[in-house]
């Protein structure tokens, strides 16, 4: 009997060395978001995968609205984990669309209170970055830039301006949604004369900046931190940016939870890590946007940057956008595409602008203005020189 136990313990310490234990598998995060967060992405990710011992897996799209696309699509099998780069335009959408779970980090309480409330208090978004729009242009180029809205259907600039389209760029929506703070349910009448003026429609930041760098148009919706990027990389103070009517439209992006995700604790930790020092202090010279994290200060050369502070920030409460953005969208693709004349569409009774936020009076005889048609191009041409989308 002592033999046999002998034999038996002498089996199991042999066994001991040959069972070759599990090999826990490496953790993969996928992240969704658009083309141009790239260069940040690529300083950022490698510290979170080092820190956490796990790897994030980055799917890029043209643009947000392409993201926020995709997501619906795979909304009942969801592919991603995370997504980073839907701004205060299609926030709504996004909720309404039930993708997203609600998360607050810690690191939120770096935010700053503004930015919370004008973005997601729910948290289905954490905020990590924001900037204005601008009408961009090279001072070499145009002497004499546009300074209101209207300026901008004028016959001098005919042909000479590039817009991202709303339906698939968030900058092309934030331009939307500038244009509806300012003359409230006269908008379409004044798209309208945009197209008329030839206006040149494009599918992202990306294929725009690629024109507009090439010449091929003077003026183009891009941010007012071009100046900065043009200082801080270029060493040149030629890139000029306006705030039309001297009013400013301010975009914040965010980044979200996707539900259904099989890795939600991972996912927490790298919202968490977005707006953490670390991976703030690496947002302004690749984003070209503001850090959100308030101990976190942009660099000299963004004192380029045209000052948000100097003109009337254009808002639109989260209610009329939940309520009214689809309907923008088709009624700006009836103008844009369909070519139907505002009186057809029963434009949007849009509160926001009319009584709080217009600055300057549409013209009351904008739907008898006739012209030409506007010019589309939709080659997206790759571009990763900075965040834009």
């Amino acid at each position: 009997m002592k033999r046999l136990v002998a034999l038996v313990i002498v089996a199991l310490f042999v066994a001991s060395f040959l069972w070759v234990k599990p090999v826990k598998a490496e953790e993969t995060l996928t992240v969704y978001s658009y083309d141009s967060i790239e260069p940040w992405m690529k300083q950022i990710i490698p510290i979170f995968e080092k820190e956490y011992g796990v790897k994030v897996r980055l799917v890029t799209f043209g643009d947000a609205g392409e993201v926020l696309s995709r997501l619906i699509v795979e909304k009942n099998n969801p592919q991603a984990d995370v997504v980073v780069g839907i701004d205060n335009s299609y926030l709504q959408k996004a909720l309404q669309a039930g993708i997203l779970i609600p998360y607050k980090p810690e690191n939120a309480k770096y935010i700053p209170e503004w930015i919370i409330k004008d973005f997601d208090p729910t948290f289905h978004l954490t905020p990590y970055d924001y900037g204005a729009i601008a009408i961009v242009y090279k001072k070499n180029v145009v002497k004499n830039p546009p300074r209101t809205f209207e300026d901008l259907t004028k016959p001098e600039w005919k042909g000479k301006l590039i817009v991202e389209n709303p339906l698939t760029s968030s900058t092309g929506m934030a331009f939307l949604l500038w244009t509806i703070g300012v003359y409230g349910d006269k908008w379409p009448y004044y798209w309208e004369k945009l197209k008329q003026n030839n206006v040149i429609i494009v599918k992202g930041w990306t294929a725009g900046w690629e024109m507009w760098d090439k010449n091929q148009a003077p003026l183009f919706v891009s941010y007012a931190t071009d100046p900065a990027y043009a200082a801080c990389e270029e060493n040149s103070t030629n890139i000029g940016a306006i705030f039309l009517n001297n009013t400013a439209y301010v975009q914040i992006e965010g980044a979200g939870i996707v539900k259904g995700t099989k890795h939600l604790k991972l996912a927490q930790e790298f919202i968490n890590f977005l707006i953490s020092k670390t991976a703030q202090e690496k947002l302004p010279l690749n984003q070209w946007m503001y850090p959100v994290n308030k101990e976190v200060k942009p660099p000299a050369c963004f004192s380029h940057a045209l000052n948000v502070s100097s003109a009337k920030i254009i808002t639109i409460p989260s209610e009329e956008l939940a309520k009214n953005t689809d309907k923008w969208l088709k009624e700006w693709t009836a103008i844009m595409v369909q070519g139907k004349k505002p009186e057809e569409i029963s434009p949007t009774q849009t509160s926001t602008a009319s009584n709080t936020n217009k600055t300057e009076s549409p013209n009351k005889n904008s739907s008898k203005i006739c012209g030409p048609g506007f010019i589309v191009g939709l080659a997206v041409i790759p571009l990763i020189l900075r965040r834009r989308l």
